[in-house]
């Protein structure tokens, strides 16, 4: 029932910048740790950023500086504002959620993906 709809994605040059959307829907949003992860073609899925309920942020090295996670608890949407993009930032990006309050079986979810493409 958790449904996590992602948008944003395109094609964009290097040095660009793109802001993704990810809309959630069917649980507590404000309770739930938010991400943002992504999979680059032949690679393994990898954490971008993450976000707490309270809005404590934390990135991986390689978009720290470049890449802002926020989240509007009002709208149940988390963002990911990536600038100065880098051809090797291109990967299908995933939305994930967490439910902090389920801690037996299954507590996460994912999005569909989108996808990012820098060209240089």
């Amino acid at each position: 029932q958790v449904q996590l709809v992602e948008f944003g994605g395109g094609l964009v040059q290097a040095g660009g910048s793109l802001r993704l959307s990810c809309l959630a829907s069917g649980t507590v949003f404000s309770f739930a740790s938010m991400g943002w992860y992504r999979q680059a073609l032949g690679n393994q899925r990898e954490l971008v950023a993450t976000i707490t309920p309270g809005g404590m942020a934390n990135y991986t090295d390689s978009v720290k500086g470049r890449f802002t996670i926020s989240r509007d608890n009002d709208k149940n949407t988390v963002y990911l504002q990536m600038n100065s993009l880098k051809p090797e930032d291109t990967a299908v990006y995933y939305c994930n959620l967490r439910k902090t309050w389920v801690t037996r079986g299954n507590n996460y979810y994912w999005g569909q993906g989108t996808q990012v493409t820098v060209s240089s």
